[in-house]
């Protein structure tokens, strides 16, 4: 029998999907669309949560959860010991094929030097290697070497898209017997990390940050890298040791970057956006402000599935992608 759940919804983005959440109007739940710093007051007798990010006072605030839905894939900013025993945490995802387009966009972009073709041009320059003898050629993306760092639903997206482009691809996940889609030719252990650095043409940073990704991009990593291969990190800043980029960058030990994720949030009033150092003067860098899985698709799956899991847990049905569940049931169930 079909439960009415109390659902609060905090995170901005999914307003701009209420219909997709309430179904046009005729889901029998009640749906309350609040900014995060006035969650608590209204979360008391809330049943779900929808959020990108939870503080342990909102999570305190009501007692009686029994579903946190994030409204993305990375759960890192849910204290987990926070979450009340009788709540769920679930996540979701469709944001693979966007991202995995993305980051064939910036490499293209990298590797064709746009970057600085469109500063040259802003400045009334035109330089190519027709006028500029010493100008140098562009390249694409066929035949040449992607390395994939993780290989879940992003690294896997983009192992496909890079195959269908004619490259070849190598990749290292801390499982590396797990199925793998066929474009990859070798998928080898974190510890192989530098050896596929060293063999890349293109580096793809998917991994989700945890203790033992936080940093994993070291100094040592990117000194393993060709003079000309590109980084591109689409996960999250802390992955890649910042001033170490930027010290690669400054020093051309490489031959560019991608950054799409970043080492400071610009929605925390304290911390000077988007990160300490300046990265903002290389002229062989794409800056993007944590957009790679930003379209209109991504976000209307998830609210889908957000629809559907909010529907299964009042009619007692299974949960979909269940990052930790109850620990036990809520009063009344």
């Amino acid at each position: 029998m079909r439960e009415s759940l109390r659902v609060v919804v905090t995170e901005p983005i999914m307003d701009r999907f209420r219909s997709v959440l309430t179904r046009d109007g005729t889901s029998p739940h009640r749906w309350t669309f609040v900014r995060e710093q006035d969650a608590p007051s209204l979360a008391a007798d809330a049943d779900v949560l929808v959020c990108s990010a939870a503080t342990p006072q909102l999570l305190g605030a009501a007692p009686d959860l029994q579903l946190v839905h994030v409204t993305g894939a990375g759960v890192d900013k849910i204290p987990v010991g926070h979450l009340p025993p009788t709540a769920a945490l679930v996540n979701t995802f469709h944001h693979g094929r966007s991202i995995a387009e993305h980051v064939l966009m910036v490499s293209m972009m990298l590797l064709r030097r746009v970057p600085a073709a469109d500063r040259a041009m802003r400045r009334g320059e035109w330089r190519n290697v027709v006028v500029d003898d010493a100008h140098p050629f562009g390249g694409v993306l066929a035949g040449r070497t992607m390395g994939i760092v993780g290989l879940g639903e992003i690294g896997g997206s983009v192992a496909e898209l890079a195959g269908l482009l004619g490259m070849r691809v190598r990749a290292v996940r801390r499982d590396p017997g797990a199925p793998a889609p066929a474009a990859v030719e070798h998928v080898g252990p974190v510890s192989q990390l530098h050896a596929m650095l060293a063999a890349s043409d293109v580096v793809v940073v998917t991994v989700p940050l945890n203790e033992h990704t936080r940093g994993l991009v070291d100094a040592a990593a990117l000194a393993a890298m060709r003079s000309d291969a590109v980084l591109v990190n689409v996960a999250r800043g802390a992955v890649v040791d910042e001033q170490a980029l930027h010290d690669a960058l400054s020093a051309g030990t490489i031959g560019g970057a991608g950054i799409d994720v970043w080492w400071r949030n610009p929605r925390d009033a304290d911390a000077p956006p988007p990160s300490n150092l300046d990265f903002t003067g290389f002229a062989n860098v794409v800056l993007t402000p944590h957009q790679s899985g930003h379209t209109e698709e991504v976000f209307a799956g998830r609210a889908a599935d957000i629809a559907d899991n909010v529907d299964a847990l009042a009619e007692g049905r299974p949960l979909r992608n269940v990052v930790r569940p109850a620990l036990r049931p809520a009063a009344g169930r």
